[in-house]
């Protein structure tokens, strides 16, 4: 399980490469909030490749031999454009899987960034099976897209930034897939702040998870499944959700859909599904923050499809 200390490590490690992201605080009342609450948005969105996920990419490469075959990785496309992007400034080849249901959106930014892209599977599974058959034929440095110690710790690092930009948050909200950014944000806070996971009502990993007391297998649709969509928990993640992550809320895709809008038309943001779904929880009510809480909101993705938004 990483500690503290791997996320200072972490940071150490790739500050020269990835951006730090801003933070505003909302009008009182904003977002269907209590007026006496204090609203933070972190806009990761705005993190090279247009999502937290270049941090744990970067995180991995940096904290591994990578091989002259480069490396490799499966993802829904958020992580995939990490990696190569990560791969293409650090000079190295890369290869990524990314599923059918993969955004097309995502997919071409793949290969502007240089990868050898295949588009493969059903599903994330399906993905990262052909992908690890494929390492076991060039030897790539697997960068997994949460499940591994250097995705979590490169994670964590957001949570660190937040945490020197808005001290002494009572809540923090983060979007949960397969648990890397949520996991390494938990860590990092532990006990000193409640974390939250909120997830679509439609990919609900953590949320299965925490009624079962363990990782459990769940159905995944909906409109961000390219982002949330892990049919299960990762094992390392559920580790850390076991003592540091208070709860999960459910969201569903209309409520996502509203949100996304809600910041288009009143920040002119443009976050994708997945980004949104964590404020989603506080636009429906879902989450109410009490008078006086001090929230922390992770506006996590960007890379939207203009056309569903309009």
């Amino acid at each position: 399980m990483i500690t503290y200390s791997d996320i200072e490590q972490a940071w150490a490690r790739i500050m020269p490469y990835v951006r730090v992201t801003p933070v505003m605080q909302m009008e009182r009342g904003g977002f269907n909030t209590h007026v006496d609450s204090q609203i933070y948005l972190k806009f990761e969105l705005m993190q090279h490749t247009g999502s937290f996920k270049a941090r744990g990419a970067f995180n991995g490469m940096l904290s591994h031999a990578v091989p002259s075959s480069g490396v490799i990785t499966a993802s829904g496309g958020n992580h995939g454009a990490a990696v190569a992007y990560a791969a293409k400034v650090l000079g190295y080849p890369a290869e990524i899987f990314v599923p059918k249901i993969a955004s097309p959106v995502k997919i071409e930014r793949l290969r502007q960034y240089g990868a050898n892209v295949n588009v493969i599977g059903d599903n994330y599974l399906g993905a990262f099976a052909a992908m690890q058959a494929r390492q076991r034929e060039t030897g790539a440095l697997v960068i997994h897209s949460y499940d591994q110690d250097s995705t979590l710790a490169g994670q964590g690092t957001c949570g660190r930034e937040l945490d020197l930009q808005v001290p002494n948050l009572d809540t923090v909200l983060v979007a949960c897939g397969g648990g890397g950014f949520i996991g390494g944000i938990a860590t990092w806070y532990q006990q000193r702040a409640k974390v939250i996971s909120i997830e679509p009502e439609n990919a609900p990993s953590l949320a299965y998870a925490l009624a079962a007391g363990q990782p459990v297998n769940v159905p995944v649709s909906g409109i961000a499944a390219d982002s949330l969509g892990a049919t299960q928990v990762g094992g390392l993640m559920w580790q850390i959700a076991k003592d540091h992550i208070s709860q999960a809320i459910l969201v569903s895709d209309d409520l996502i859909r509203q949100t996304q809008r809600l910041l288009w038309n009143e920040l002119r943001v443009v976050s994708e599904p997945g980004g949104a779904t964590a404020l989603a929880a506080i636009v429906g009510g879902l989450y109410s923050p009490q008078p006086g809480e001090r929230v922390g909101v992770l506006l996590c993705g960007g890379n939207a499809d203009l056309a569903t938004i309009a």
